[in-house]
């Protein structure tokens, strides 16, 4: 049995959630402009929604564009919302017929208007399919879904649809993007960076975490079954 077929055989995560990190260092260490290190993150981003898709995980959360990178450069934010409806306009058939649901997670009303034509297009179009939910944060932070959600619960307290006594924590969950997701079983940050950078506080609670040297654009097949082997061997304890 070889590696793969070692860790295939084991239990697959449900979840996965991955920060995507390293692309401008990728593209540094090689004398290489930013954007070709962007352009080759983007092509993990299809491998892994394939790959996920082949091994039975059930749920995919990639943090794409957070609230911060808009401080970013205008040349460089321009360039990565065209590589993303590049993305879609590429991918979105193969992921519509291998089953893909694409979701959204963020403020959409900060994206420009082709962007957000692209996105609603490509939700719409998978709107039924179930093999893999592909859940891609554009224009996320964590902090801000959180206060939408606290408005949200406050307003339909305000119209009497809910009672205040009734909020939970798993109705509060009904208010976040990941609404009739499971938690994250597993994270994946890459680059060799330690912290969540405002990726999904909430829903991180009980999360297995897995942190790696490699750079996103390096981050292949092999990296991801390390990634999961490293998570079998964990005892989930919930806090029990």
């Amino acid at each position: 049995m070889n590696f793969e077929e070692k860790v295939l055989s084991g239990k697959i995560p449900e979840h996965i959630a991955v920060i995507m990190d390293g692309n401008r260092r990728w593209a540094k260490q090689r004398s290489l402009p930013t954007k070709l290190g962007h352009r080759e993150g983007a092509l993990r981003v299809t491998d892994l929604v394939r790959y996920c898709g082949e091994i039975g995980v059930k749920y995919l959360s990639v943090y794409a564009f957070s609230t911060e990178n808009w401080k970013r450069d205008k040349n460089e934010i321009e360039y990565l919302m065209n590589l993303l409806v590049e993305f879609v306009f590429k991918e979105l058939n193969n992921l519509h017929k291998n089953d893909v649901k694409i979701t959204m997670m963020g403020n959409m009303e900060d994206l420009p208007e082709k962007i957000r034509k692209e996105v609603e297009r490509s939700i719409e179009l998978t709107k039924h399919n179930e093999t893999l939910h592909l859940n891609i944060a554009l224009s996320y932070g964590s902090r801000s879904e959180i206060i939408r959600a606290v408005k949200s619960i406050i307003k339909d307290c305000e119209n009497n649809e809910i009672n205040i006594e009734d909020i939970n924590e798993e109705s509060f969950k009904k208010y976040l993007f990941t609404n009739n997701m499971p938690d994250p079983d597993l994270l994946i940050r890459t680059s060799g960076e330690i912290r969540l950078s405002n990726f999904l506080l909430y829903q991180l609670a009980y999360t297995e975490f897995y942190f790696t040297e490699v750079l996103w654009p390096d981050f292949k097949k092999d990296e991801l079954l390390k990634a999961i082997e490293n998570y079998q061997q964990r005892k989930r304890r919930y806090g029990n």
